[in-house]
């Protein structure tokens, strides 16, 4: 049977209500899947089997996301991150902080590093930077949202595991279609971040960091992500595909023994784990919620929607992106769904892996800062920040998605390129 698209609404609804609520996104996505089930038409059995279909189409990015939690185990809890953060500060100075911001962040999210403990990261040396040049909280937290969100769009993470999967692409193809959005990105944040300097609260003295344990040296502290990216970007250039399950440990254990650090390996992988469990067990709670959308008549009435108002079909890419980046404020959760429920349809309707790929991540980083969502509050804690004020950087954060979307759109579905 098929749902009907009310019902795929009314549990998308639902979760985002018990997100609001405080309920854990995991048990919000799985309740949500089973409302809209049962509202729309499905019995009980139907509409778990339909949610189990979806979660069983996440185990090969789950279990990518695992194996990526090694290298990011590696990277922060060696000072490897901060090492390369504070060695991009220190080569543009204090008159380019902003700059520098935005680049340490988007290089931290592009070598695998998660958005959120990115910006936490590069949040110690943007205190400090704001607190010296007279720089408002809004400035140096949008430049590094802003980094973020353009280091995610071409990081082998999550978002471009999952897409790579639900298009049958390898990973750094996916990754390499997010470069023009990212540049575009990098361009627009810097230009918003300056304009808001001497805007809003400032960093008090008491705020300041102490001063930092002893980091890895910079040369080492790229081994590891650097390894990772070349062992993946040999089957594009040279045919040799190693999955992202083998690269990513691989270049982590490099990058510790050329750390000398292999005696904490085990402590690094511990950590890593820890932190992409949570990300692991989302993939499987949105593949829930996919699987029910896909069951369903929506992935239809948008399409017809996109026909009856005479738009190109590759315009259901950025929606659906959009759509579902902004309903889980989850970049993640938003590539995910549609991906998993958009990729099918987008394929027979004539718009390329590739196009459809990079739209759907592009749009996905739209509004995927709403409040509804951890990065929101996480990123606001990290430079201590007012929920008011925080939620003044709103509008900003969505023009540099709408920009990232836009640059996507043009490239890949307006010029068709590639």
């Amino acid at each position: 049977m098929t749902i009907t698209a009310f019902g795929a609404v009314a549990g998308l609804l639902s979760a985002i209500v018990l997100i609001l609520i405080k309920l854990p996104p995991v048990y919000a996505l799985l309740l949500g899947a089973v409302l809209g089930g049962i509202i729309g038409g499905a019995d009980l059995p139907m509409t778990i089997s339909f949610m189990m279909e979806g979660a069983e189409g996440m185990i090969p990015a789950v279990l990518r996301v695992l194996a990526a939690g090694v290298l990011a185990g590696v990277m922060i809890e060696s000072g490897a991150a901060s090492s390369i953060a504070s060695a991009v500060v220190k080569a543009l100075g204090e008159k380019r902080a902003l700059l520098a911001l935005v680049l340490a962040t988007m290089i931290l999210t592009a070598v695998g590093v998660f958005i959120v403990v990115a910006v936490m990261t590069v949040a110690s040396i943007a205190l400090a930077i704001a607190y010296k040049a007279h720089l408002s909280k809004a400035a140096v937290l949008l430049a590094m949202v802003g980094g973020g969100k353009a280091g995610n769009l071409i990081s082998p993470n999550p978002n471009t595991i999952a897409l790579a999967d639900a298009f049958d692409l390898p990973l750094t193809t996916v990754m390499a279609a997010g470069l023009p959005s990212a540049s575009a990105g990098v361009v627009t944040t810097y230009l918003i971040a300056k304009k808001l300097g001497d805007r809003g609260a400032f960093v008090d003295n008491k705020e300041t960091p102490a001063e930092s344990v002893q980091l890895p040296h910079i040369g080492t502290s790229v081994i590891a992500p650097a390894l990772a990216i070349f062992l993946l970007l040999l089957n594009p250039a040279a045919g040799i595909d190693i999955d992202p399950l083998i690269a990513l440990p691989t270049g982590a254990v490099a990058g510790a023994l050329a750390m000398r650090k292999a005696s904490h390996l085990n402590e690094y992988v511990t950590l890593g784990l820890g932190k992409v469990s949570a990300v692991a067990v989302l993939l499987l709670g949105t593949g829930t919620i996919a699987g029910i959308i896909s069951n369903s008549a929506l992935p239809a009435l948008v399409t017809g929607g996109v026909d009856t108002a005479g738009m190109p079909a590759f315009l259901i890419a950025p929606l659906s992106g959009i759509l579902m980046g902004g309903a889980t404020a989850s970049t993640t959760a938003g590539s995910v769904v549609a991906g998993e429920v958009f990729s099918g349809m987008l394929l027979e309707l004539g718009v390329s892996a590739l196009a459809g790929a990079a739209m759907i991540h592009a749009g996905a980083t739209m509004i995927d800062h709403l409040p509804h969502g951890s990065f929101f509050h996480a990123s606001a804690a990290s430079v201590g920040m007012a929920i008011k004020e925080r939620l003044k950087l709103f509008p900003y954060e969505t023009a540099i998605g709408t920009v990232l979307t836009l640059t996507a759109v043009l490239l890949y579905g307006v010029l068709d390129l590639f």
